[in-house]
């Protein structure tokens, strides 16, 4: 597509300003993944300062691997808007296959950001004090990835009504994907759970 950019060969301001333009490509979901590899990169650089090397050669495959989830959910989101722009015969199937692979798309992410909870726990627990604050934004950014991996994963799987669905059809077609929303609402339980444990040291003024 003329004008797609991607997470690998834009800066943060040009990447950024694409995201703010009325084309829904990059949208959302890209920026969940974007919101993704900040937290792995954060966590990577705690891990590093805290001689916790297996949790920093994970942190950056995350952070990698969010930035290709970012650019594939932007060619979703892409098709997503096609999908709905497209008035001929075959739109239904046109907008279920793309509702599908957004849902997907989503899925994976979210799944990938509830893997880096359990090394962010980990850090919380013993990685260098003088780093709290930073274990702190990462699970802040952590977590709006989680809840925008959430969001989109139940919003792509409500579309499938535009396609003729309805949503009792949807939970029995696609279980896997509706109860990963669950999933995810659990995983961000478990990260309000690890902010609220060390939010005296992170933040000791309030």
């Amino acid at each position: 597509m003329p004008g797609r950019i991607t997470t690998r060969d834009a800066t943060i301001d040009r990447w950024t300003a694409h995201l703010g333009e009325a084309q829904g490509d990059p949208g959302g979901g890209a920026a969940a993944g974007v919101m993704l590899a900040l937290a792995a990169g954060l966590i990577s650089m705690v891990a590093r300062y805290s001689h916790a090397d297996e949790v920093a050669a994970r942190a950056g495959e995350l952070r990698q691997a969010a930035l290709d989830a970012a650019d594939a959910d932007a060619e979703a989101s892409a098709a997503f808007g096609a999908a709905f722009r497209d008035a001929g015969e075959g739109r239904r199937e046109a907008i279920r296959e793309a509702s599908l692979e957004a849902a997907r798309s989503s899925a994976r992410l979210g799944e990938r950001a509830r893997g880096a909870i359990a090394d962010l726990e980990h850090l919380a627990a013993h990685g260098d004090p003088a780093l709290v604050a930073d274990v702190a934004v990462a699970a802040a950014a952590l977590r709006a990835a989680l809840a925008s991996a959430r969001t989109n994963l139940s919003y792509d799987l409500a579309t499938l009504r535009s396609a003729g669905d309805t949503l009792d059809e949807v939970r029995a077609a696609h279980p896997d994907l509706w109860a990963s929303v669950a999933a995810l609402d659990d995983a961000i339980a478990r990260i309000d759970g690890l902010t609220a444990r060390i939010d005296d040291r992170a933040a000791p003024t309030d």
